[in-house]
């Protein structure tokens, strides 16, 4: 099971740009083995153009991602984030963010870093200065409200997924008994044809063995025995269509009542 076969892609990017543009907080989404599902949203230049943009820097910020968890401090000082999308105890991916400042920059620190990645100090600093602060605490709870939320997402359209597959199984095996169930009814009367058929044969035979007088005594009887079988099998037979009718009438209202939760 992978992200995008609970989830449309869409939806998601659309979620995440929200919730990006409500905080401040760059962010992406990426499936177990590190490929991007969605498109970053609110990434800065400071970390993508210039930090990223230095054969040193990207380096760094490779290392950084690979050993980031939970919320935590860069190579170049800014606060990121990686928390797993997990489903049943399985990891299916990670959303990954942060660029954003704990508190107002050192800016000779980060002028000797531009020094240290090859970097003009001028055009860092100026994109240093375009980077969002946060506090320390807003940041680890922004990173917490995109965990639950994606989390609790997943989770749910994962649910009605697993839903979805129950309710057809039901609705096929729903179809087959009613098949069944009126193929039963259709030999039921066929039978009850042929047992009143046997009714008639037999009050033949009696008048028959009421001609014969004493001679047709033992086929008066004959006759008589097969009428009561008759009679009796008309009886099952009968109550084998109420009990038919009555699976046919629950299995309705179990399909109903899916349709009415599936409304």
């Amino acid at each position: 099971m992978e992200i995008l076969d609970l989830i449309d892609r869409n939806q998601l990017q659309n979620i995440q740009d929200l919730y990006s543009t409500a905080t401040g907080v760059a962010v992406c989404i990426i499936d177990r083995k590190g490929n991007h599902i969605t498109r970053d949203s609110n990434c800065n230049d400071f970390c993508i153009r210039y930090t990223k943009g230095s054969q040193l820097g990207a380096k760094r910020c490779h290392n950084c991602d690979l050993e980031g968890r939970g919320v935590y401090y860069c190579h170049a000082g800014l606060m990121d984030f990686a928390v797993d999308i997990v489903l049943n105890g399985e990891k299916l991916g990670a959303i990954v963010g942060g660029q954003v400042l704990p508190h107002e920059p050192d800016i000779e620190k980060f002028k000797n870093l531009a020094d240290e990645l090859g970097i003009n100090q001028d055009d860092y600093i100026a994109a240093l200065k375009k980077v969002p602060i946060k506090s320390e605490e807003s940041i680890r709870c922004a990173a917490e409200l995109m965990e639950v939320m994606i989390n609790m997402l997943i989770n749910q359209e994962y649910n009605i997924y697993k839903d979805k597959g129950k309710i057809e199984v039901i609705d096929k095996e729903i179809g087959v008994t009613t098949e069944n169930v009126e193929q039963i009814e259709m030999m039921v009367r066929d039978l009850t044809k042929v047992s009143k058929k046997q009714n008639i044969l037999a009050l033949n035979a009696s008048i028959e063995a009421a001609r014969a007088g004493e001679a047709g005594r033992g086929f008066n009887i004959v006759a008589g025995e097969m009428e009561k079988l008759s009679s009796a099998a008309t009886e099952k037979y009968s109550a084998i269509i109420l009990k038919a009718a009555e699976i046919d009438e629950s299995l309705k209202h179990i399909n109903a009542e899916f349709e009415k939760n599936g409304d």
